[in-house]
C-alpha cells in the first residue's frame, strides 16, 4: 500500500497514470503527449511499474504501457482515482494529445489499405501465412440472423456470411477496400449485403441493432483494440454474439511496416480480459496452430 501511494504521490506520475487509463502507449508516444524528455518519462514509468500500478507489454522491439498492474491496492482505489482525474492541471491537453496519437494510428492504417487494396489478399497471404480459420469461424455463426462484419477488407468473407444470414452489413474505414468488396459482390452475384464506410471505434450502426458481429484478422490493425470491443458491445442486441479470429502473439516485427499491423498478435489471456472488461460473457477461445512458416490463429466467441 505504501509503495503504491508513494508512486502516485508525484504530479508527473499521477498524470502518466491518468493518460494510461485511456489506452496503451509506448515511451515515445508518452513523451509526445506529455511534452517531457524521454529519460524523465522512462524514470516515472519504471517507478509506477515496480509499484504494480502499470503493466508493460513487449511487442517486438516496442514496449506498451497500460494502467493496471499487479497491485491489488491500486485496483481497489482505481475507481475513486478515476473520478478525480478531471481536475488534473494538464487534463484537457493530455486528452487532446491522446486523441491525436490514436488518430495518427488510424490514419496510417487507412492510408496503407487505400494504397494496397487491389493487392491486399495476395500481400497478406504471401507475407504472413496463417492456417485456414474460416470454416471454424463460420461454424459458430448463428443462422438467419443480422450480421455485421467489421473491417471487411476486400470482402472475402461476405459471400459466406450472406449465405448464412438474414442481413449482412460490412464496415470498413478504407474507401478503396469497400470498392474492392463491392466489385467482388457484383462478380459473385451476392445480394443482401450493405457496405458502409466507418471506423471500428465509431461504427455506423445504432445501439442494439445486430445479432452477431464478426472480426476476422482485423483487431491487430486497430489503434485501440479495447475501444473497438466496447463499441461492438454497443451495437449488439442483448445476448448477441461476437466472433473474433486473429493472430496469436508472434515476433515478426517487420509486419508493422509491410502490412500496417499495429499489434504483433495477441495472447488468449489478453483478449479474454479485454472482452470481460467490455461486458462480454461466455468467452471461448480456440487456438489453431500454424504449420511450418505459419502463424497460429486464435478464434474466440463471446456473448
Amino acid at each position: 500500500m505504501l509503495q503504491t501511494l508513494k508512486s502516485l504521490a508525484d504530479p508527473s506520475r499521477l498524470r502518466l497514470t491518468a493518460i494510461l487509463l485511456r489506452g496503451e502507449f509506448t515511451v515515445q508516444e508518452l513523451t509526445r503527449i506529455m511534452g517531457t524528455g524521454q529519460s524523465r518519462v522512462s524514470h516515472h514509468l519504471k517507478a509506477l511499474t515496480e509499484a504494480g500500478v502499470l503493466a508493460v507489454k513487449r511487442q517486438g522491439t516496442w514496449n506498451y504501457y497500460r494502467a493496471g498492474g499487479d497491485s491489488p491496492f491500486f485496483a481497489a482505489i482505481r475507481p475513486a482515482l478515476e473520478q478525480g482525474l478531471a481536475d488534473l492541471p494538464h487534463r484537457e491537453e493530455d486528452l487532446t494529445a491522446v486523441a491525436q496519437i490514436l488518430e495518427e494510428r488510424r490514419d496510417r492504417s487507412r492510408e496503407f489499405f487505400d494504397r494496397h487494396a487491389r493487392q491486399w489478399d495476395d500481400l497478406a497471404r504471401t507475407l504472413l501465412p496463417a492456417p485456414d480459420y474460416r470454416e471454424i469461424l463460420l461454424s459458430r455463426l448463428p443462422q438467419g440472423k443480422s450480421v455485421v462484419e467489421i473491417g471487411l477488407g476486400t470482402g472475402g468473407l461476405l459471400p459466406a456470411l450472406a449465405a448464412r444470414s438474414a442481413t449482412v452489413i460490412g464496415v470498413d474505414h478504407s474507401p478503396a477496400m469497400l470498392d474492392e468488396a463491392r466489385r467482388r459482390l457484383t462478380e459473385e452475384n451476392v445480394s443482401g449485403v450493405e457496405l458502409r464506410l466507418g471506423e471500428m471505434t465509431h461504427l455506423p450502426l445504432t445501439d442494439r441493432s445486430a445479432d452477431c458481429a464478426v472480426l476476422a484478422m482485423v483487431l491487430h490493425h486497430a489503434a485501440d483494440p479495447q475501444a473497438v470491443l466496447g463499441e461492438i458491445k454497443r451495437v449488439l442486441v442483448p445476448g448477441g454474439l461476437l466472433l473474433v479470429a486473429d493472430l496469436a502473439r508472434h515476433e515478426r516485427e517487420w509486419v508493422r511496416e509491410r502490412l500496417a499491423d499495429q499489434w504483433l498478435g495477441f495472447d488468449e489471456e489478453e483478449l479474454t480480459a479485454w472482452l470481460t472488461a467490455a461486458g462480454f460473457v461466455q468467452i471461448d477461445c480456440r487456438r489453431i496452430a500454424g504449420s511450418v512458416g505459419q502463424e497460429s490463429v486464435l478464434v474466440l466467441t463471446a456473448s
